[in-house]
């Protein structure tokens, strides 16, 4: 089953991958980096292309007639990525990410479903960096840092599985170890295998390889070659394969083909190669719902606080200037932001601990008429308002209408035909209080005008003025909209539950707010989505979105999203039909502060065709 093979030009390499099957690459059917450079060689070990330099570990990816390679400069320490370009087997210029404090033991590519490249760093301690290397299928001029990786210590070898969106790392005397690989995956992470007696790993967990649906994992002490199998309920392990003639194989490639997996495998300090391929067609998982990935045009500078601290925007539109309009977004440890269309903050207003804001306009306060925002205040329990000027967009603090809720989180505001403001707050219990807001002078009042429940926890609300319709979310159970009205009934209709499109939690509503075409949006925290639905009965569903990384901008995705807003008016440029600003939960490329970013209405309307 396996073979010897010794390349013709005698490389020393220990760093060896397949091309994929059909790559259409001329002869090159596989590629090596060693001390005398990169080589990317034929079936028969013939050098068809070579990059003199003193290289160690590689990796590969190929995409439209493009074949990039990342290894590590050793002279250098710096890790390199290059092209090959198919149709004179030329290499282009290479780029080169920083040095790190740390030898690097290993690294990986990831090409995620916008195809952008990414390339994972790991090293022997716990150290692990991913960084975004090229974007639209070029490199691009200088690496952007993503996120730090805390990794096991002796990890030495990684591989990706790209469909499954899923790195995995060996852990050497402990076993084998799958993370996310999205840029906006959480850190966390599954076992697959572990050393014996916890598992069937009876040496240690050396090199790996990714097949879709499937991975291999060199056991490097006992010579075997163990096999796992993706299920929709996680990893089953299929009968090891026992290494007849390797004392101590430590580094795998393995590629699909027609016929089964084709391998190449290197041992600890031995020249030759061996070759082989298993009559096995692993069975991919279902491939997760592809989605379309639009792109944030704008980020706002970080909020003040570290940690989970951004939660909920609000739109304030300048009905004269509309360039001049603001975003107004809650720290939740901290206060209130105040932003421009440009991301950049104007003001902060250090009010508390203030969960959701929202806002409405004409609102009558010691003789003037300003715009309202109101916000959930959770160290008061109380209603937090805020006058803002209608000609600068200045937001003051006008003062707290206190609540009888125990804990207050979530909040929205409605108005009636008539001009009256409502504050429609609710508690992690599941009660919502609808109060009717008023200003003798400036003595602002708050009047419980109704309540109602869900018999869960709660968190977003929005109101469609227009048709005095209340949608609520409770956020491991359904979506449901009843009237606006304070003496209306309370009973609940389903608008949508938990499934399909909607992974709990359902956390921010949002309400395209248009005559003919309204539409809810709903924050699907589950999968890092948007679901957007038609804004009257039946409310048909109109499709989902996410929001990938901007490289051209360097702005991160958007994952883990609290709150969200949308705003219908004409605001100008990018934003004439509209603007989506939206919380994010993950801040990276580089990390910090979480922030909001904003996406434009056309965007969303032009990826699932809305009206």
């Amino acid at each position: 089953m396996l073979a010897e093979w010794r390349p013709a030009a005698g490389q020393r390499a220990e760093s060896w991958q397949w091309l994929p099957t059909g790559s259409d690459f001329g002869e090159i059917d596989r590629a090596a980096a060693d001390s005398r450079g990169l080589w990317l060689l034929d079936a028969q070990g013939e050098v068809q292309a070579h990059l003199p330099g003193r290289f160690a570990t590689l990796d590969l990816r190929l995409s439209k007639g493009r074949l990039t390679l990342a290894t590590v400069d050793t002279s250098t320490g710096r890790p390199m990525l290059i092209n090959l370009n198919r149709e004179d087997l030329s290499f282009g210029n290479p780029l080169y990410l920083p040095a790190t404090n740390y030898k690097i033991e290993s690294l990986c590519l990831y090409r995620d479903e916008a195809l952008n490249l990414f390339v994972f760093l790991l090293g022997e301690e716990g150290m692990g960096e991913q960084w975004l290397a090229a974007s639209n299928q070029h490199l691009l001029d200088s690496g952007l840092p993503v996120r730090r990786l805390s990794m096991p210590p002796e990890s030495e070898f990684c591989a990706v599985d790209d469909q499954q969106h899923l790195l995995f790392v060996n852990e050497e005397s402990v076993g084998v170890w799958a993370y996310g690989a999205h840029p906006e995956a959480e850190l966390s992470r599954t076992p697959i295998d572990m050393v014996a007696p916890f598992g069937a790993i009876a040496g240690n967990a050396a090199g790996l390889s990714s097949i879709p649906g499937a991975l291999l994992v060199l056991d490097a002490k006992t010579a075997r070659l163990h096999r796992y199998q993706q299920t929709d309920g996680g990893w089953s392990a299929l009968p090891s394969i026992v290494l007849h003639g390797l004392e101590e194989p430590e580094r795998i490639s393995s590629r699909l083909t027609a016929t089964g997996v084709d391998v190449l495998l290197v041992n600890d300090g031995d020249v030759a190669l061996h070759v082989g391929q298993w009559q096995w067609q692993p069975e991919p998982p279902a491939t997760p719902t592809t989605l379309p990935v639009l792109l944030p045009r704008v980020h706002t500078d970080p909020v003040p606080t570290t940690g989970d601290a951004a939660d909920d925007p609000a739109i304030w539109i300048h009905t004269a200037q509309p360039e001049l309009s603001r975003v107004l977004g809650t720290d939740k440890r901290a206060g209130l932001g105040v932003y421009d269309l440009q991301g950049k903050e104007l003001q902060f207003l250090a009010a508390g601990r203030l969960n959701n804001v929202d806002l409405r306009y004409g609102f009558t306060f010691a003789g003037h008429t300003v715009d309202l925002a109101v916000a959930s205040n959770r160290d008061e329990n109380s209603l937090h308002l805020f006058a803002i000027d209608p000609s600068s967009g200045e937001l003051t603090d006008i003062g707290q209408i206190p609540t009888s809720l125990n804990d207050i989180y979530g909040l929205c505001m409605s108005q009636s035909p008539e001009g009256e403001l409502y504050a429609i707050p609710n508690d992690k219990d599941g009660r919502f209080q609808q109060y009717r807001i008023t200003a003798e002078t400036d003595q602002i009042r708050g009047e419980l005008v109704r309540e109602f429940a869900t018999q869960t926890q709660p968190e977003g609300c929005v109101a469609d003025d227009q048709r005095q319709t209340l949608f609520i979310g409770e956020e491991d159970v359904a979506v449901w909209a009843l009237d606006a009205g304070p003496d209306a009934p309370t009973t609940l209709h389903k608008v949508v539950g938990i499934g399909g499109l909607v992974k709990a939690d359902i956390e921010g509503l949002a309400f395209y707010q248009h005559p003919e075409h309204p539409y809810l949006v709903i924050s699907s925290q589950g999968n890092d989505s948007f679901v957007v639905f038609d804004g009257e009965a039946p409310y048909a569903l109109r499709g989902a979105f996410r929001i990938g990384l901007n490289a051209e901008r360097g702005i991160d995705g958007v994952s883990e999203t609290d709150g969200l807003e949308v705003s219908s008016h004409d605001l100008g440029g990018p934003w004439s039909r509209g603007l989506v600003v939206l919380q994010d939960g993950r801040k990276r490329m580089p990390e910090g502060h979480q922030n909001y970013k904003y996406v434009a209405w056309q965007d969303v309307a032009e990826a699932l065709n809305l009206d």
